[in-house]
């Protein structure tokens, strides 16, 4: 099978169930978002480090692959039978486990203090702007509510595994401090 189709080259691509809409669709971009946190998440899983097992990143893509599925699938058609999102209580056992080990947070922090840190922030970043494609899209067309759970859920996760990942490497947390205007 070759890897190229040549069905996208005027700018539509087809999603499941059939129906092929402009890959500027708010259901390609919402889609699009998620890859690109998967691929994020790819980053952080080939990283060394001790705030969690690269099995449970692996799943975490994983469930993200069946989110990118259900929202593929047209309104018109059924979302294939074995895929279903329902780990978000993964997440919050994991964000409950991370949080117990770290200083609590009494400040917003700026993003950054080690390469693992920063990259783990960008990843945050993506997953919200998915989210945000994912709701425009719910404003159109109804998305499953398990899988804009999920994807809020994934924010703090990754927010937390962020901290997770300073404290790990002795990395400052650097506090946010607004500038004072003199008047």
């Amino acid at each position: 099978m070759k890897i190229y189709t040549k069905t996208g080259d005027r700018g539509e691509t087809s999603v499941i169930g059939g129906m092929r809409l402009p890959k500027h669709h708010p259901r390609i971009e919402a889609y699009g978002s998620v890859d690109e946190l998967i691929a994020w998440i790819g980053v952080l899983r080939s990283t060394d480090q001790n705030c969690l097992a690269v099995p449970e990143l692996v799943t975490i893509q994983s469930v993200l692959m069946s989110c990118c599925a259900v929202i593929a699938t047209h309104p018109s058609a059924k979302v294939p039978e074995e895929i279903s999102i329902d780990d978000t209580s993964a997440l919050e056992k994991s964000i409950d486990s991370m949080e117990s080990g770290l200083p609590p947070l009494d400040s917003f922090i700026l993003p950054g203090g080690n390469p693992l840190s920063a990259n783990c922030n960008v990843a945050r970043c993506v997953c919200r702007r998915a989210e945000r494609a994912i709701l425009r899209l719910d404003k159109e067309e109804k998305v499953d509510p398990d899988v804009i759970k999920y994807i809020n859920r994934l924010s703090d996760y990754l927010f937390v595994l962020s901290r997770c990942l300073s404290y790990e490497l002795g990395s400052e947390e650097v506090k946010w401090l607004p500038r004072k205007v003199d008047k």
